[in-house]
Formats: C-alpha cells, structure tokens, sequence
C-alpha cells in the first residue's frame, strides 16, 4: 500500500479530497440531533440521502421538510432515495417518487439504491437517469448505488457509484477493479460498516488506495442482516470528521 501524506484538508497525497457521503439516517423525528449535527458548519460533506419512507412517502413529512431544508441552508447536497430493487421497479413508479422528492424537498439529486450491475440492464438505469435530468435539472447529481463494481459502461451515466458497500472484514480484503483507473477518484463511494475504531486509518488508506473519494465508515453492524448498519452516525463520528477532514498521514 502507498505511503500517504497531507499538508491540506481532506487531501491525501495523490491529490484526492475525501468527503463524507451519508448513506441515510433514521427519520429526523427519531433522529433530530444526528441530523442537525449534519448542518454544523465544517463537516466535510459530499451529499446526505434523504430516505422519508422507503422513498419519499405519500405526503410531505415536516421532519424531513426542517431536516433537508437546514442541510440546503447550510449548503449540503441532499439527495432522494429511490430504489430500483435491482432492476424490478415499474419506471413510472420511479418517476413518481422523483417528481414527490423534487416538489416536497426540492433535492439535489438521487441514490439509486440496488441498482442493477449487468450490461443488458443498462439501457433501462440510462435512461432512468436520463428522465431524472429532465424532470430535474440537468446538473442533478446522480449516485449509482450498486453496492458492487458494474459493468464499465454505467460509470458513463452516473456522476458517481458505489463500488462497495458491506463489512470491513471484506472491505479490508478487498480488490478494485482494474477499469476504474481510467476515472478520477470522486467518482466513486465507498460505505463499509462494522469498521472498529482502531483500523479508521487503515480504511481510509484503502480508500484513498482504490481510488475512492466519498465515503462512510462506521462501527455499527448490520446485526447479520437484522438492522441497518447506516441508521445511527459511528460511535466516532468526531474523529472520523478530524480524520477526513485534515486527511491522513504515515
């Protein structure tokens, strides 16, 4: 593994700047203060997904509307949620939930969540995407959250994806794939839960590593696949913020 160095915030020393891309806390109203902490001035945030309901609800949620709008205020990109359940979800579905995100919570752009990672789903995720920008804006930012290294051609539509998202104990054994070497470092995301606190630096080192400039840590467990790992900010929530935003040195 390399040996990094930083002398400016966030920067390692190939000249990446890592930032925090927040998968999606509890409701704002079982989670008032992780996500007002959000909005502290100084978090160095890429983007904070906003999941209402498994999407963006029937209706819009005055917690959510307070939470996103003090996010937007203090001039984070907050993005809606929306899964395409690898592929199964009817467009028209998908289009509804955008068009509720972008009337009730006026985000920035979109996660979508269990995407496909095959060639021949392509076409269809392109032009999901492609619908996005038209409803949307066409600087709608735009997370393939496919949990997994896709097919090259999807790194062609997205502005970023996530190429893992899983334990440490695979995190830390893991590979990247040859292709990403032909794009810039923030176009990729890494979520890695179960990290304990003394291996922080070493995931991040593996990140900066694979070429992976979003990311989330955390020493949360999925509990086997019982719970969401990415409900409640890591018990260190303070270093990592101190880690990532100074960067990391050897």
């Amino acid at each position: 593994m390399p040996h990094l160095t930083s002398t400016t915030p966030g920067v390692a020393g190939t000249g990446v700047r890592t930032a925090l891309g927040i998968p999606g806390y509890a409701h704002p109203l079982v989670a008032p203060a992780q996500w007002a902490d959000l909005a502290r001035p100084g978090i160095p945030l890429d983007w904070v997904v906003l999941d209402v309901a498994g999407g963006p609800g029937t209706r819009p949620d005055p917690h959510c509307l307070e939470a996103g709008g003090r996010l937007r205020e203090a001039g984070v990109r907050v993005l809606g949620r929306l899964d395409l359940a690898h592929g199964t979800r009817p467009f028209g579905d998908l289009l509804s939930d955008a068009h509720r995100y972008l009337d009730w919570y006026r985000v920035d752009g979109f996660l979508l969540d269990r995407c496909p990672t095959d060639r021949a789903a392509l076409p269809e995720v392109r032009r999901v995407i492609t619908s996005l920008r038209v409803i949307g804006d066409p600087r709608t930012h735009v997370v393939l959250g496919t949990g997994g290294h896709p097919y090259p051609g999807y790194a062609e539509n997205a502005d970023q994806l996530v190429t893992f998202s899983g334990p440490w104990s695979d995190y830390r054994w893991s590979q990247v794939a040859e292709w990403t070497a032909d794009y810039p470092p923030d176009r990729f995301c890494h979520f890695v839960h179960s990290v304990p606190r003394g291996h922080l630096d070493e995931a991040l080192r593996i990140a900066r590593w694979q070429g992976a400039a979003t990311i989330y840590f955390t020493d949360r467990t999925d509990g086997g696949g019982r719970v969401d790992p990415w409900e409640a900010m890591p018990g260190y929530w303070d270093e990592i913020v101190s880690r990532v935003g100074t960067g990391v040195s050897e």
